[in-house]
């Protein structure tokens, strides 16, 4: 079982783990609010919508984070704002920032001597480059999407079911909705820098993905998403440090397979996805059991 262990008695790649392992963590949180409200197009626009910040900063020399965080906000203020337009589809209106704040990196990005170099990194990241620094920067993410998911349980429970009835029973879906992009901010723009922004969307969303047909409860599709995410990581950065592939993209590639395995089984023992919207009702019923959803 050597061979099991013996990857991550080097330094380097016991970072990786770990910040690989924080990062499916975040992930998890927002990625099962994100798959159970079908916002899987937003969260790719979102991870895109960074480059003008950090292309930005890295012009001028400033934070990265600090220009991917502020990037993020511009994107997820002008998501919002472009959301109350009837006469645009919510679908057109995001593909739209999202090719506007795309293009506007690439431009920008365009006048450094570097381009391809940085383009790569914020496209792919460097999981193998984690920094002490950058595990202390996850795990205060990592307490405050916990924290966010916790306080918002609720809201988000409704928002994802019935927006409407969320409205009625007074629990704020706009406030919900601006939480939850803010959720999804946190998680996007802290794990970038690890893992890219291509490969961060593999992990936000295949592991809720992968546990949905088995799931009963959100709290257990949020540990199950946890649980798979950070078996990929452990896996992709075994098989990358055997086979000599990108890390990064390694790991997102065996969530990926997780998600297909899962589906193909699902599929075969006539599996369906057991949450429905009928989970929206037990909110309105004060209680501990406000997460159960029957089947």
């Amino acid at each position: 079982m050597e061979w099991l262990v013996a990857p991550f008695e080097v330094g380097f790649v016991q970072r990786a783990l770990w910040g690989g392992v924080l990062v499916a963590l975040i992930c998890a949180l927002a990625g099962t609010w994100v798959v159970l409200r079908g916002m899987a197009f937003l969260g790719d626009a979102m991870s895109h919508g960074m480059l003008p910040g950090i292309a930005l900063a890295s012009l001028l020399g400033g934070n990265l984070l600090a220009g991917a965080a502020v990037s993020a906000v511009v994107m997820a203020a002008g998501v919002t704002a472009v959301g109350r337009s009837h006469r645009l589809s919510q679908g057109t209106s995001i593909g739209l920032l999202f090719v506007g704040m795309l293009s506007l990196g690439v431009i920008i990005v365009s006048r450094s001597q570097s381009f391809a170099v940085d383009l790569t990194g914020f496209l792919f990241g460097d999981v193998l480059a984690v920094r002490q620094g950058d595990l202390v920067l996850l795990g205060i993410a990592l307490a405050l999407a916990l924290a966010v998911s916790v306080l918002g349980y609720r809201p988000f429970v409704a928002l994802a079911f019935d927006e409407r009835k969320a409205h009625t029973l007074g629990l704020r879906p706009k406030a919900a909705h601006a939480a939850l992009l803010g959720l999804l901010t946190l998680a996007i723009v802290t794990s970038f820098h690890i893992v890219g922004t291509l490969l961060v969307f593999g992990l936000l969303i295949a592991p809720p993905a992968t546990v949905l047909p088995w799931a009963r409860r959100i709290p257990v599709i949020m540990a199950g998403a946890a649980v798979l995410g950070s078996t990929a990581v452990f896996l992709g950065l075994l098989v990358s440090w055997y086979a000599g592939t990108a890390a990064g993209a390694t790991v997102s590639a065996v969530a990926v397979l997780q998600f297909l395995l899962s589906h193909l089984t699902a599929e075969c023992r006539g599996s369906r996805p057991r949450l429905t919207r009928r989970a929206f009702t037990l909110i309105a019923r004060p209680g501990p059991r406000t997460d159960k959803v029957p089947s």
